[in-house]
């Protein structure tokens, strides 16, 4: 009476098989360096600066972008009070931290600027620093490019503008291009 069953060579086989399918798999999405939280970070912060152009010219007002190594929010300049205000009380221009294992890197006239974080335990009466990258009623702002790096691998997503408003958007799989 013969035994019905698998060999272990014949589990061998399998295993040896599965290993190969999974490797190339792994492989496939290593090679292409695409990193969809990178791409979706940069694609909302390109949105959501080229809505603020927008606004700028309809409403007549300045606003900025002020950045942080880990977050950024949205500011507006207060003519009445002389300095720049939160937009936080509209939710598309809230403050937000970006995802854990991401940070910013910012340029402007080609010089990385050192960022550093906001104090939160500033006095409602202290003004808070200026945004750096500004965005004049005019539509004009300030040439930057932000650039969204992953901590520990080389992967980066970049959002550019130039002074005329336009923003460009780098994604993780796209080659750097530098000016």
């Amino acid at each position: 009476m013969r035994h019905k069953g698998f060999t272990l060579v014949e589990i061998l086989v399998v295993v040896v098989i599965m290993a190969i399918v999974i490797s190339v798999t792994v492989l496939s999405i290593g090679v292409s360096g695409r990193d969809t939280q990178l791409d979706d970070e940069s694609r909302r912060i390109e949105g959501l600066i080229s809505m603020l152009h927008e606004r700028a010219l309809l409403e007549g007002r300045d606003f900025g972008v002020r950045i942080e190594p880990a977050a950024y929010d949205f500011v507006v300049y207060d003519t009445n009070l002389d300095r720049w205000s939160p937009l936080d009380e509209e939710r598309e221009f809230r403050h937000r931290d970006l995802p854990k294992g991401i940070q910013f890197q910012l340029e402007l006239d080609s010089q990385v600027v050192v960022l550093k974080p906001i104090d939160p335990n500033l006095n409602s009466d202290d003004a808070p620093p200026a945004p750096q990258v500004a965005i004049a009623a005019s539509g004009e702002g300030t040439p930057f490019r932000l650039t969204l790096l992953r901590d520990g691998t080389t992967a980066q997503a970049s959002v550019s503008g130039d002074a005329f408003g336009k923003t460009t958007r780098v994604g993780s799989d796209q080659p750097v291009k530098r000016p």
